[in-house]
């Protein structure tokens, strides 16, 4: 009888009266790391809650990618009504010091994706600026290595963009600093998250089918908080500062309007021309205030922008943009790496002049191709340093279990930070 070859595919053979009481043929497709993690989330699907299994692995078995695939496919959301599995995999393999700290990165990898899907799965009931802010601070607390900052209220002076976008709600924004530290770091790396933490799209407004899901719009900041904890829980020898701009974009009579003129961190003003755009707008702060305080060698940005991304390359692949041809090449190996697909886009000039305003620096939403004007609206705020931008708001959800992947938030991005990172030095 021979087994199951598509990746992922489990057939179960029973064995009655016997122990084990069944085993379990796993298939690995093209036995690449990605059908390694399908093999590990398929063997875990079809245990039950509580059962235990052993997983029997040859030496050059790619232990990493299995195990994270054992850890991603039986990811529950915290607060589901459904328990937590109590149930067991052992792998059983050959000793070696290189299996365990391939074990140690995958165990990370887990922990910061579990924490991605689980902040962007939290209801916006619950999940307000305030309380996102307060999650990162209480996750920083007592880490060596690891700082958290809020800026709220008369702090936040400077950062129009954040101000206009979440003063429509009840709920104030907040500007969250993230930083990992270590000793003697070879590089200085800025990750900014968009971290709307609901989006009604404002005064233009989302019909209801577009803003149900809209509780996920944080899931770039909910990525790169999670990757820095993983950087420091590996210890990477990379300096990181992560800034997380939060806000919720509702509709009052203090909501911003089209139309209005905003003066973002960096003195340059923007045209609002749609109020169903800012993630743009809070990450043009951010943007400004790291060229501005922070100076780094490279900044990363991650967000959930564009409906456009999703027609352009569907639910499984982010965007990419950087003029950076060896930066485009490094993540894009990371992120196939990690299993995490992206693609780059053209940042095409041909299309400034779509941007310009009458009364401001830019108009926020001009006409052309939505992610890549996006992109080219951010593109401003960068300054020279090295840079790039993900616009991943189709791959940070999954309508259903799909290989490695949940039902609900996917934690996109998370895993592709921590194999970038990881694989920085001093030379790159």
């Amino acid at each position: 009888m021979s087994g199951p070859a598509c990746a992922g595919e489990i057939t179960v053979l029973p064995r009655p009266l016997r122990r084990p009481a069944r085993v379990l043929l796993a298939g690995v497709g093209a036995g690449d790391e990605a059908g390694w993690r399908a093999a590990g989330a398929g063997i875990v699907r079809a245990l039950g809650d509580d059962e235990r299994a052993q997983i029997l692995l040859p030496a050059d078995a790619p232990v990493r990618a299995l195990a994270e695939g054992v850890w991603f496919g039986g990811y529950r959301y915290r607060d589901a009504p459904t328990p937590p599995r109590s149930g067991r995999v052992d792998l059983v393999a050959p000793a070696s010091p290189e299996q365990v700290a391939l074990l140690r990165q995958a165990r990370a990898t887990a922990t910061a994706t579990w924490l991605a899907r689980d902040l962007t799965n939290t209801p916006a009931s619950t999940k307000n600026p305030e309380w996102f802010a307060d999650q990162v601070v209480a996750l920083a607390a007592d880490r060596p290595g690891l700082t958290a900052t809020v800026l709220a209220g008369a702090e936040l002076e400077r950062f129009g963009g954040l101000l206009a976008v979440g003063g429509g709600s009840v709920s104030p924004p907040r500007f969250v600093e993230l930083s990992w530290t270590p000793a003697g770091p070879a590089r200085h790396v800025v990750l900014v998250g968009k971290g709307i933490t609901f989006d009604t799209g404002g005064i233009s407004i989302k019909p209801r089918d577009g803003m149900k899901l809209m509780k996920k719009d944080m899931g770039g900041a909910a990525a790169v908080v999670a990757a820095t904890l993983a950087a420091a829980e590996l210890s990477l020898p990379v300096r990181i500062t992560t800034l997380v701009p939060l806000a919720e974009n509702a509709i009052s009579g203090s909501a911003f309007r089209p139309g209005d003129v905003i003066t973002h961190y960096d003195g340059s003003t923007t045209e609002n021309t749609n109020s169903d755009a800012e993630g743009r707008l809070v990450l043009a702060d951010a943007l400004g205030y790291a060229a501005d305080r922070l100076r780094p060698d490279l900044v990363l940005d991650l967000a959930t922008l564009t409906g456009a991304n999703a027609v352009a390359l569907g639910k499984r692949t982010a965007a990419l943009y950087t003029p950076d041809d060896e930066l485009a090449r490094a993540l894009a190996e990371a992120g196939a790496a990690a299993g995490e697909r992206m693609w780059r886009l053209p940042l095409a000039d041909d299309y400034l002049e779509n941007l310009r305003s009458d009364i401001a620096d830019r108009i926020s939403t001009p006409p052309g191709p939505g992610s890549v004007m996006a992109a080219l609206f951010l593109r401003d705020f960068f300054g020279d340093t090295p840079w790039a931008h993900l616009d991943m708001s189709a791959p940070s959800w999954a309508e259903d279990h799909d290989l490695e992947l949940t039902k609900g938030a996917t934690g996109w991005g998370a895993r592709t930070l921590i194999r970038y990172l990881s694989a920085l030095d001093g030379g790159q």
